[in-house]
């Protein structure tokens, strides 16, 4: 009889996926409000891209992935259009504008918007407890943007470009899905982004520039952003995707205002409050209530298959 612990590997490899990118775009949000303030949004954007596609790149080579097929090549442009490329420039330029309690508040629509286009596109299942975690991590999400609302002012531009990003990342994360029914998760983020830093080419006098004058410990900020929270959260969140629904991945990352919070404590010592706390906790919950499965639906994906029954007998 199959070990169960084997027939679940697949989920807990995915699950341990989704968890590494989720962790790797909280600590950008910490990243872009550092660079931000050396960098222009459009600059700041092409750097990261450009690190970006030469690590994958470099990965390409090493485990000699080719071009990916002409099947996916539509979801790979239209989510280097909108998420890698649009998205980027104007979440940073949003982040200059408002406090991080708004930006976090607009920007985690994005899951709503996938769990709605996924529907609607893709024919994802909305189970019910997929939508009870989405509006159990909403309901955190604008706990902490509330809490945290008094840190800064905001802005109606800055509002509205959160919205905006929000928005691509939605329509990038959708596009992406079919396309990795055709392509690997690598070579679908390695020519994603560099769709995305072909869009931004024309910021490259801004980046050439800010370089020179930027501190080290910015540019170092870029680098991390290219490397990790792009290079390394991007291919895992393609990696998990492809063995998930795209409404259930776009709500696992309704963990990131609650890991955001966390990061700020411990790297900037912004202490957060108890309601920015209880926020974070619902966050958490609503996203570990979506992923979960019924007990009926653990059953059956445990029970073992007619031929493996035959096998072991």
């Amino acid at each position: 009889m199959m070990n169960l612990s084997s027939a679940r590997r697949p989920d807990l490899l995915a699950a341990g996926a989704a968890g590494v990118t989720v962790v790797m775009w909280a600590s950008a949000f910490v990243s872009i409000r550092s660079a931000g303030a050396e960098y222009s949004p459009g600059a700041l954007a092409l750097g990261r891209l450009l690190v970006g596609a030469v690590v994958l790149g470099l990965i390409c080579l090493v485990r000699r992935e080719g071009l990916p097929p002409r099947a996916a090549w539509p979801g790979i442009a239209i989510s280097g259009l909108l998420w890698f490329g649009f998205y980027s420039v104007v979440l940073n330029w949003g982040e200059q504008q408002v406090d991080a309690g708004t930006a976090a508040l607009v920007v985690n629509t994005g899951p709503i918007l996938i769990a709605l286009l996924g529907a609607r596109l893709l024919g994802d299942p909305m189970p019910p407890r997929l939508l009870a975690g989405m509006a159990v991590s909403f309901a955190g999400a604008v706990t902490v943007g509330l809490s945290m609302s008094g840190e800064g002012g905001s802005s109606v531009l800055g509002v509205v470009l959160c919205l905006l990003a929000a928005i691509g990342y939605a329509g990038g994360a959708v596009a992406q899905k079919p396309a990795l029914g055709h392509a690997s998760a690598l070579q679908v983020t390695t020519y994603g982004c560099l769709v995305g830093a072909v869009l931004c080419l024309p910021f490259a006098g801004q980046l050439v520039d800010d370089v020179a004058h930027a501190s080290l410990s910015a540019t170092l900020n870029l680098v991390y952003l290219g490397v990790f929270s792009l290079a390394l959260a991007f291919t895992t969140w393609a990696y998990a995707l492809a063995r998930t629904t795209a409404s259930r991945m776009g709500a696992t990352t309704y963990a990131v205002p609650a890991l955001v919070v966390l990061m700020s404590w411990l790297a900037l010592g912004e202490v957060p409050g108890l309601m920015t706390l209880a926020g974070g906790v619902l966050c958490l919950a609503g996203v570990a209530v979506s992923r979960s499965r019924t007990r009926s639906a653990r059953v059956v994906a445990s029970a073992p298959r007619p031929e493996q029954t035959r096998e072991s007998a």
